[in-house]
């Protein structure tokens, strides 16, 4: 059986019902928005893990690395956060605090609390997004990750520790994940990239145009 609210800490409660309470005070289309809004970022930070992959088809080996770590960085993190909470199980806030009206239905017992997968997952993306991009997209995965952090409390799902808790996790499993399999990965796709059979998978097969002479 999961620990009880008495391991909460005070202030991370106190939080989860400020926000919980601002929800309740947003027009119900706003709650409604956060609800779907929470569950569909994952999918939109995976899409551009992969158009990312498709778009470093044309660049070095070592972009097409990132792009193919970035997702197995991800899983492992997701992987690794499902793990942990299997181990502590920690309860769920809607679980305990009755009291409290969540936007979103409170998710099942046995789907532990702490850390947040949804934060996890979207710190993971940020970090594979930010190694493979630049611009735009750099500046906005991470703004995207805090948001969906902010969204499991928002809807009632997490505390404030569980999210930041999954923030830390997710960013630091995807940052070793990319650091230590960086070169190793760049030399399979150099060699998958002379292999016809392979090259689809890490090339567009278009050899890159010859530097102009001066």
């Amino acid at each position: 059986m999961g620990n009880q609210i008495e391991d909460v800490p005070d202030i991370s409660a106190e939080w989860y019902r400020e926000v919980t309470a601002l929800a309740l005070h947003t027009p119900e289309w706003v709650r409604d928005a956060a609800a779907v809004a929470t569950d569909a970022v994952p999918v939109i930070l995976f899409a551009l893990l992969v158009f990312g992959w498709w778009r470093a088809r044309r660049g070095d080996d070592r972009t097409m690395a990132l792009a193919l770590l970035a997702p197995v960085a991800v899983v492992t993190a997701y992987l690794a956060s499902e793990g942990v909470k299997s181990v502590l199980q920690l309860r769920r806030p809607c679980w305990d605090l009755t009291d409290v009206v969540t936007a979103a239905a409170c998710p099942p017992y046995g789907d532990w609390s702490l850390p947040s997968n949804h934060a996890t997952f979207a710190a993971a993306a940020a970090v594979g997004l930010v190694a493979l991009w630049r611009g735009v997209v750099a500046v906005v995965a991470p703004v995207i990750a805090l948001l969906e952090a902010f969204s499991r409390v928002f809807v009632g799902a997490h505390y404030p520790h569980d999210v930041a808790a999954g923030l830390l996790f997710g960013g630091l499993i995807a940052l070793v994940v990319l650091l230590a399999l960086r070169s190793p990965a760049t030399a399979l796709v150099s060699a998958m990239r002379r292999r016809p059979a392979l090259a689809t998978l890490v090339a567009t097969g278009r050899p890159s145009a010859p530097p102009r002479g001066r």
